[in-house]
């Protein structure tokens, strides 16, 4: 019994796109870090550091939108199964959440990281 189908690149890629899409569209947190983030690209891009550094801050950005994303797909899932309030669904929605905090705090450790060795020097 398989129903998964076979492997298409530009398949997926469609798929991948209209993910995105609804992300954009859709997810209001997702949206505002978005904004945040090019707001930071637009400072970094006239900030005083290396061009090493500016891509190593703008790359790690972008670990809270990935965070995000897939914090929004366990939502989805969770809201799927159940309407009803449950411990479990609270759970893996608070744990997605925690994903993104992890995601914040190592944002914020990877900045404080490159900016200290930056302006150290």
């Amino acid at each position: 019994m398989h129903n998964k189908p076979k492997f298409s690149l530009f398949k997926n890629i469609g798929y991948a796109l209209s993910g995105m899409k609804y992300t954009v569209t859709q997810e209001r947190s997702f949206r505002t870090q978005l904004f945040v983030i090019a707001l930071i690209a637009a400072g970094l891009f006239f900030s005083p550091i290396t061009p090493l550094s500016k891509w190593i801050l703008f790359a790690s950005t972008w670990l809270v939108l990935i965070a995000e994303a897939f914090n929004s797909a366990i939502e989805r899932v969770v809201d799927l199964v159940t309407r009803e309030h449950h411990p479990l669904a609270g759970q893996a929605k608070d744990i997605g959440a925690f994903g993104v905090l992890l995601a914040f705090c190592l944002v914020v450790m990877i900045w404080g990281i490159v900016l200290y060795t930056e302006f150290s020097e």
